[in-house]
């Protein structure tokens, strides 16, 4: 037997397996980083957060990740060079942390690496016949493998598309793992700079297990402060928002494209809603002079109006679950009193009602999804060739 694929056995025999859950956003603000302590597998899964941080990528980083973000006509050379340094700066980020909270690297047995996405086109935004879903997230696991001494499992989007779905969201199967709970229906809603929510039924059956993007979350409100406010990354505490009034007719128009009108499930991504789809509506209605805040004000109410009209739509009406909350979104303030105006009736918390750091959540969803590509097997969640396909998901590296 192969000393790595020995390696491989014997991690997955373990009572209890630590992965480093990494996540990197849209929203490239940082390096989430959640040390999760597995046992077992499947439904039985239960998963422990040791650790958690979330490290700032600094002006470089966030320069060099918006010269390929989201741009169709890229420079390939630079493509290129990201990729591999991507992993090696995340990995400098690991050995960091892990320095500092006295864990050696090798008693970590695997890194759940999400990459960088840097552009994602489903058929339905792309609309070239000859052509599927595709989505490309960089940071390459090889590299990662090698600069932390430690497995990484990585690529987790490709596995997904392979098997009929558009790559997103993934959140749904660590959501179905790890939140299910018997007579609670639930919706998982995750706002980065795209939102997406899960819902989770109540009886524990897999086939009812639903999982959607519902179009931006921070993603244009985020563009506008760093074109407008130079040193600010997104709205602190809504505070550019509230001081703004929202504009009913340039809502209007925001909330007036075909994806929202596409059926549910749909993915969706920054290479739509972005500073260019704001800025084609301003054009439109002729507001050259619209106050940043009001625009603001109003961008707020659109990612709310988003995500509950989609709700909305999909459960026609019913109220009968419970909403957990997470991601950059839940802390903006406004947006979460836009959300429960809009839902009456609805009990809305944050994941920390489940246990786990909203701020957490994605690194520790992937971390999920690196302990069932060890160890895991059929859960009865996914089918065939639909949004959600029953796959196990991540490339493996080795250090050596």
């Amino acid at each position: 037997m192969h000393a790595h694929i020995e390696k491989l056995y014997t991690i997955a025999s373990k009572d209890y397996r630590r992965i480093i859950g990494l996540m990197s956003g849209t929203s490239v603000d940082g390096l989430d980083i959640a040390v999760c302590g597995f046992s077992s597998n499947g439904m039985d899964t239960k998963v422990t957060v040791e650790q958690f941080t979330t490290v700032p990528y600094g002006n470089d980083f966030k320069e060099e990740i918006k010269s390929v973000f989201s741009i169709k006509n890229v420079d390939l050379e630079k493509l290129c060079l990201l990729n591999p340094w991507v992993a090696v700066q995340q990995s400098k980020m690991i050995n960091e942390c892990l320095a500092q909270w006295g864990i050696k690297n090798e008693e970590i047995d695997a890194i759940a690496s999400h990459g960088q996405t840097i552009y994602h086109a489903p058929a339905s935004l792309h609309q070239q016949s000859k052509f599927g879903n595709a989505t490309l997230q960089i940071g390459d696991g090889d590299h990662m493998a090698v600069a932390t001494g430690i497995i990484t499992i990585s690529d987790f989007r490709q596995k997904h598309i392979a098997g009929g779905g558009e790559g997103a969201p993934l959140a749904v199967y660590g959501d179905y793992l790890i939140f299910s709970k018997k007579n609670e229906n639930r919706i998982l809603l995750n706002m980065g700079g795209i939102a997406n929510f899960t819902f989770l039924s109540g009886d524990l059956d897999g086939s009812k297990v639903f999982s959607t993007d519902t179009g931006p979350g921070n993603t244009i409100m985020d563009a506008v402060v760093q074109k407008y406010f130079p040193g600010k990354y997104f709205d602190e505490d809504a505070a550019i928002a509230k001081s703004g009034i929202i504009n009913e007719t340039l809502l209007a128009e925001l909330m007036n494209h075909p994806f929202f009108e596409q059926p549910f499930p749909k993915t969706t991504g920054p290479e739509l809603f972005n500073l260019p789809y704001l800025e084609a509506a301003l054009e439109k209605l002729s507001f050259k002079d619209l106050k940043v805040e009001d625009i603001m004000a109003t961008l707020n109410r659109f990612s709310a109006c988003t995500i509950t009209d989609a709700i909305k739509k999909v459960f026609a009406g019913e109220n009968n679950f419970v909403l957990y909350a997470s991601g950059g979104g839940m802390h903006n303030p406004l947006l979460m009193e836009h959300i429960k105006n809009e839902l009456p009736g609805i009990v809305i918390q944050s994941t920390d009602a489940l246990q786990v750091n909203p701020d957490a959540k994605e690194a520790v969803l992937f971390a999920v999804l690196a302990n069932e590509c060890l160890c895991g097997g059929l859960t009865g969640l996914g089918k065939p060739n639909t949004a959600i396909p029953a796959i196990s998901m991540g490339k493996i590296s080795f250090p050596d």
